[in-house]
């Protein structure tokens, strides 16, 4: 991270070495460190958060903090399902902690918006009482997709928390488990419903919840069911911005920038995106007055997130990769793979998409170079590239066939598909690991190429998970022969002049 924040005798009185980051403290830090601009003591918990992590505390909670300027009541309980370390690391600091925002010019903002954190396992009684205070009107979760316990239509009754969860309903232990035992005792005393809103880059997050929290909750008592079926809304929403884990090179940069400690700042870069179907059924935060789109069309503009930032990343990952690159940022650096990029962008994967009102193309291209060209986020090739055979169907697939359906050129995305047959390859070749549920199959696959592009090709597309029916449709298959032989041995020098070639064809 490029430290050239101002330290803190540059700002305001001296504190000791050992002093915390805290209400007492806040008055002493630097100038430039952005700090709340609310009084915090005026403000109401209005929402419960489950999984503070460092994601949550970068995004979410940041809008949350711009909103309590204009809206005093929606204050956060963050609370954690497993781990006490959230709320060991910001109970002495009543909440506060530091975001640092990466870019050309760094800058250190200090969010108050968490105004509780607990523990779950260790702290139920008061994160029941959370859950039936009136003035929560709205439940969000951070949790990953493993965290949901979801099966394909409903939840996973066979996941031992589940399982457990469901002998046991008063005393949950899953965030699902948690959610209905809320909503339960609130319908008990008489109380409104609080509406339940996924923040995972889950596809139909809201959908999928609805499903897990109703199939729980007919489980343990069908009339709760369908009370939470009349009377619950559960918005779909779209999440984005690059969060860097925490460490303690941070840590120390952050301590050297403030003058004071804090135990568990978080990180990312600049730009952030929040989109929310309007499904509030208890009231809605004013989201739209701190820029959250508010859109009847979440489905659109998380399609578009998929193809015009999520495949042109997987590009980078194995065209990069085979390059020689290490990072995003060193890989846009390259002007061949940059243009071809752009190139893809606007001409092969935009025209395929259906915008959603109020969705600027140009803006939101030009937006997702600049985050890719941001020398200060060090998002490494090598991790993009993980789980390319879950990745690549829906990021890259669709759209090559969607632009087949509607006669296009696809030359451009296969040479995205041949880089990913490339880079297996030569994982295989050097005996190197691959990070991907089918990495045994793979690296099979990648072990008998030849180098004859009809034959290593068919290996792959043998993969009919993967594939589909894209493996029998003769323009693909044709795309991606000649892809693969454009790219020639996968060094950086063949790569290069096939990215020459496709951003001047």
């Amino acid at each position: 991270m490029n430290s050239v924040w101002p330290i803190a005798h540059d700002g305001g009185a001296a504190t000791g070495p050992a002093a915390r980051l805290s209400p007492a403290t806040l008055p002493g830090l630097p100038a430039s460190v952005q700090r709340p601009g609310y009084d915090r003591d005026a403000t109401r918990i209005g929402i419960v958060h489950f999984g503070p992590g460092a994601f949550h505390r970068a995004h979410q909670a940041v809008y949350v903090d711009d909103l309590l300027a204009h809206d005093p009541g929606w204050a956060v309980c963050a609370v954690s399902l497993r781990s006490p370390d959230v709320r060991d690391a910001l109970q002495p600091q009543d909440g506060l902690y530091t975001l640092a925002l990466l870019g050309e010019r760094p800058s250190l903002r200090v969010i108050g918006s968490i105004r509780e954190v607990l523990c779950a396992p260790q702290q139920r009684r008061a994160v029941m009482s959370r859950l039936v205070d009136p003035d929560v009107r709205l439940v969000t979760l951070t949790i990953t997709e493993k965290g949901y316990c979801l099966s394909a239509d409903g939840i996973d009754a066979a996941h031992p928390d589940v399982s457990r969860d469901l002998v046991q309903p008063e005393q949950p232990i899953t965030a699902i488990g948690w959610l209905v035992a809320g909503l339960r005792e609130r319908r008990e005393r008489g109380l409104a419903p609080y509406t339940v809103l996924s923040c995972d880059n889950l596809a139909d997050n809201g959908g999928r919840l609805r499903r897990a929290v109703l199939d729980y909750a007919r489980r343990v008592d069908r009339g709760l069911a369908g009370w939470i079926e009349d009377h619950v809304g559960f918005p779909r929403s779209m999440v984005d911005s690059i969060t860097p884990a925490t460490d303690d090179a941070l840590r120390a940069q952050v301590a050297s920038a403030l003058g004071v400690e804090d135990a568990w700042p978080v990180q990312r870069e600049a730009y952030a995106q929040w989109v929310v179907e309007d499904d509030f059924r208890a009231g809605r935060p004013p989201f739209e007055r701190v820029g959250v789109v508010i859109s009847s069309e979440v489905e659109g503009w998380d399609r578009a997130k998929l193809r015009l930032l999520n495949a042109p990343h997987s590009a980078l990952a194995y065209l990069g990769s085979l390059m020689g690159m290490g990072t995003v940022a060193e890989a846009m650096r390259e002007p061949v793979l940059a243009g071809f990029i752009e190139r893809l962008m606007r001409e092969d994967i935009l025209p395929t998409l259906t915008l959603p009102v109020g969705f600027d193309p140009d803006a939101y291209i030009g937006a997702v170079l600049a985050r890719f060209r941001n020398p200060a986020i060090a998002h490494l090739l090598s991790q993009i590239a993980w789980d390319g055979s879950q990745k690549l169907p829906v990021r890259v697939l669709g759209t090559m066939a969607d632009g087949l359906g509607k006669d296009g050129r696809v030359d451009r995305l296969a040479l995205v598909v041949a880089g990913w047959l490339h880079f297996v390859v030569r994982q295989a070749r050097a005996g190197d690991a691959l990070s991907d549920p089918m990495s045994a199959q793979l690296l099979r696959i990648g072990a008998a190429a030849t180098g004859d592009a009809a034959h290593d090709v068919a290996g792959f597309l043998a993969l009919e998970s993967v594939f589909g029916a894209l493996a029998a449709d003769a323009r693909f298959v044709a795309a991606v022969r000649e892809a693969y032989a454009a790219l020639g041995d996968g060094g950086p020098t063949a790569v290069a002049r096939a990215l020459t070639a496709a951003v001047q064809a």
